[in-house]
């Protein structure tokens, strides 16, 4: 076997004492990846005690650290106070780019090359928010998604896949903002929300995305970003925009997190809600991995009360999932494993969520982040029976709860003529486009 140093740069190791570790097994007991279909044999804990001995090659080469979500849970537990978390981080990143699983890398070259993870091109990006702004507004008149908007309050960074396929998810912020009177704006260029540099070890890339968002903020004169919802997509926002910070201070822009956005708005009376509208159902929130504990570890500050102050502003009747808040289990869909070829692993991490909801009792699983939403939506219940419950975004909880009340008259006017002068601008005629 060829030496590890010969091929990889190991220095990274030298920040982690592996004589720390007491071999105590706590990590891999906090994990729900142990005992995955296909480990044979490996956990946190056989991986720990291999890196200590030089056995790199080997846990490089494994499916381990693509299993492992970041959730965080063996960092928390470890007496020994190493990263475990950070180390499987790594660890990715010395897998050679042709070897990364499914489609990552692929996804993570596209968002370099067109601003997109799924490399949906310009025009078909533009006409999409064009005829589905038109939609919107017949419910709300005067509204219409604005691209470059020069000065706005806020930016907004939409996800490919409500892009691509889920279009009308889309439609729930784009009511908030609309109710709110929001001065809003999204990108038309590098608008991708999901960062998959972080899944795949790719601190360079996830400098440099991080990096087109500060200069766009600059060029555009905008005040505060809200951190993109998916949790990998915002953390790995926020790694990208600290390193940038560091290397110069002029790098520092404004930004918030939706559960501030959404607590400001609600606290200030710009929007008003209807708990009755979900009424006669029972609702429970699942914390993100990395909103909430990853988070409060890396940066000091995790969102656990905030959601759920929103939940019960929307309902009223509101169960926890248990354990929660720092000891919330993963719901098996982080570090990318929703889109990677790992359905049956990720399935397995999720049984533990799954028994938390049912033992809850909900109804409706309260989600912040849209991979953790698609592997609770999708993936459980292909996996397990009696999943009778409902997901919904927090964004959602609180668009369905919304008293909208349609903007005056003479302001839609001045909208629509926003919108018209917009989309020519941008070469974009909405009554032509054809599906």
């Amino acid at each position: 076997m060829n030496n590890t140093k010969d091929k990889h740069d190991l220095t990274f190791l030298d920040q982690y004492d592996f004589g720390n570790c007491l071999v105590c097994g706590s990590c891999s007991n906090g994990c729900p990846t142990t005992g995955a279909p296909g480990l044979d044999g490996w956990d946190a804990r056989k991986v720990m005690r291999m890196l200590a001995n030089g056995l790199v090659d080997e846990v490089v080469a494994s499916n381990f650290p693509w299993l492992c979500t970041g959730c965080g849970r063996c960092t928390s537990t470890c007496p020994g106070g190493i990263d475990i978390t950070a180390l499987m981080g790594h660890l990715k990143k010395l897998r050679p780019r042709e070897d990364i699983p499914g489609t990552l890398h692929k996804g993570m070259l596209n968002n370099l090359e067109t601003g997109n993870n799924m490399g949906i091109p310009k025009k078909d990006y533009l006409e999409g928010m064009a005829e589905l702004g038109q939609e919107l507004a017949e419910e709300c008149p005067g509204f219409y998604v604005p691209i470059n908007k020069h000065d706005a309050d806020i930016l907004f960074f939409p996800n490919s896949k409500e892009v691509y396929g889920d279009y009308e998810d889309q439609f729930w912020w784009w009511k908030i903002f609309y109710a709110a009177k929001e001065n809003w704006t999204v990108p038309g260029d590098n608008w991708e929300a999901v960062d998959w540099a972080l899944f795949t070890g790719n601190d360079e890339a996830n400098e440099e995305l991080a990096r087109r968002k500060v200069a766009y903020m600059k060029e555009f004169a905008i005040k505060r970003m809200i951190m993109p919802d998916c949790g990998g997509g915002s953390y790995g926002c926020r790694k990208g925009m600290s390193k940038l910070t560091k290397q110069d201070p002029e790098n520092e822009v404004g930004f918030l997190y939706l559960y501030d956005y959404l607590m400001e708005i609600i606290k200030d009376g710009r929007i008003k809600l209807d708990p009755s509208v979900h009424a006669g159902k029972t609702f429970t929130y699942h914390d993100s991995c990395k909103h909430g504990r990853e988070l409060a570890r890396n940066y000091g500050k995790g969102y656990f009360d905030e959601p759920r102050w929103i939940v019960q502003q929307c309902v009223d009747n509101f169960v926890e999932l248990t354990p929660n808040r720092e000891k919330n289990y993963c719901c098996g869909a982080g570090g990318g494993l929703w889109p990677m070829p790992f359905e049956d692993q990720s399935a397995w991490h999720a049984r533990i969520k799954h028994q938390q909801i049912e033992d809850s009792g909900a109804n409706v699983v309260v989600v912040g982040c849209s991979n953790c939403r698609d592997q609770i939506m999708k993936r459980i219940p292909k996996y397990y029976e009696g999943c009778g419950f409902e997901v919904k975004y927090l964004w959602q909880l609180v668009a369905e709860a919304l008293v909208i009340e349609p903007w005056d008259a003479d302001v839609a006017k001045e909208s629509e003529a926003a919108a018209a002068a917009q989309w020519a601008d941008l070469g974009i005629d909405p009554d032509s486009i054809e599906y």
